[in-house]
């Protein structure tokens, strides 16, 4: 299959994996078909069922995680994407909805078909011998499906809750490269969440504005980014003071709440594999090329060493004094 970015890309292809499996199964190829049919022996309805439901979700869920990984990230449009999704969640409680989701379930599992075991005949069976009952349905809609969907809308207003959403709008709101630049409803909630004087901030922006207009006018590029609106403002930043002090936190904000830096880190990689690898030889090994180098350091640059300690040049090594002990006293020859 054609390949897709972002992981997201995982779910329908493995959907069309089994999609393959299943014809391949049904086919009359020798060793192949034989390995077919043993995996699709594996597959049950709940396998089929997280994997169709997660390729729904997930899928969903595409946009916006795409449009927050963005270089150019608009975050007003984040913003109108959450509300969008947890609005889409929220209508896939819907029975009517999760009757199409279940026949899309059931479709690739129907196609197998349940032989009652030998052992069974002449005998009265008083319970299901493989044949799904009628509360299946029922079950993996509460039990599994409407998991999921909590799940993901506990996180999306975890996430983005009114607040947070509130701070991404008025980042956006000192963008000059957004439409929404200096919205005021934007900038004061953002302000009014840093207790900024709001009056003052008023007066700041317009006067801001003039002094953007005044630059273009004089051929001066337009900045692009709140980075370079920082550094017009910087010099007049005790007349700009509240403007200021917002865009230094729209600029530290964005790092300083990065949750998840780490799990991306390629230096949280390497230094996972170095101690998932690290043994006793290996540490030994380590510890003496420390050693060694720190040698051949000192070896190289002996006056480093007195640079950390200054006396240690001056010390001699003297033998010690001859002594001579009468009456119980020593005295020093």
């Amino acid at each position: 299959p054609k390949e897709e970015s972002g992981g997201l890309s995982f779910w329908p292809d493995t959907l069309q994996a089994l999609q393959g499996l299943n014809r391949l199964a049904s086919e009359n190829s020798g060793d192949r078909s034989i390995d077919a049919r043993g995996l699709v022996a594996q597959f049950d309805l709940q396998f089929i069922g997280l994997l169709v439901i997660c390729n729904k979700v997930f899928g969903d869920a595409r946009c916006l995680s795409e449009i927050l990984q963005s270089p150019s990230l608009d975050l007003c449009s984040a913003v109108d994407l959450v509300q969008a999704l947890v609005q889409s969640f929220q209508t896939y409680r819907d029975e009517s909805y999760f009757e199409g989701l279940w026949r899309e379930i059931v479709e690739p599992t129907s196609k197998r078909k349940t032989k009652q075991s030998r052992r069974l005949d002449g005998h009265t069976v008083m319970s299901s011998t493989g044949e799904r009952s009628k509360q299946t349905m029922e079950t993996f809609r509460t039990r599994i499906f409407y998991a999921v969907l909590d799940t993901m809308l506990s996180e999306l207003n975890r996430r983005f809750a009114k607040p947070n959403c509130e701070i991404m709008l008025g980042i956006q709101a000192l963008n000059p490269s957004s439409n929404t630049f200096c919205q005021e409803e934007a900038l004061f909630a953002f302000a009014s969440i840093y207790e900024c004087n709001t009056d003052d901030l008023k007066h700041e922006v317009y006067q801001m504005k003039r002094i953007l207009e005044r630059k273009v006018k004089s051929g001066i590029q337009k900045p692009s980014s709140i980075v370079e609106l920082t550094k017009i403002i910087e010099p007049f930043k005790e007349v700009f003071h509240e403007l200021f002090r917002l865009c230094k936190i729209a600029i530290a904000i964005l790092v300083s709440t990065a949750s998840c830096e780490r799990s991306f880190s390629t230096l949280k990689l390497i230094k996972t594999h170095l101690r998932s690898t690290m043994d006793d030889d290996r540490l030994s090994s380590l510890g003496i090329l420390s050693v060694e180098h720190l040698d051949l350091v000192l070896k190289l640059q002996p006056s480093l060493f007195g640079n950390v300690i200054p006396s240690s040049e001056k010390l001699i090594l003297q033998s010690p004094p001859n002594t001579h002990c009468e009456d119980d006293v020593c005295y020093c020859v």
